[in-house]
């Protein structure tokens, strides 16, 4: 078995990176909204917290696509 090249392992830790910044906001999004709900909080804090959750999704995929396109090299 070959050992991986260094360009992989880079690129493995990049999607781990990904995965892992979408787990969390997932996980982040969930509990702040419903924190919110009990708290009453104000649609503004809301639509914050769906705009953080989008920006880390948006940051997620535009990684993943970047690491699709460099594997396929």
């Amino acid at each position: 078995m070959t050992k991986p090249s260094e360009q992989d392992m880079a690129l493995a830790r990049q999607a781990r990176l990904a995965g892992a910044v979408m787990a969390v906001a997932i996980v982040a999004w969930v509990g702040l909204q419903f924190l919110g709900g009990q708290l009453g909080w104000q649609a503004r804090y809301a639509f914050l917290v769906d705009f953080a959750a989008l920006a880390a999704f948006a940051w997620g995929l535009i990684v993943t696509f970047r690491i699709w396109r460099l594997k396929g090299r």
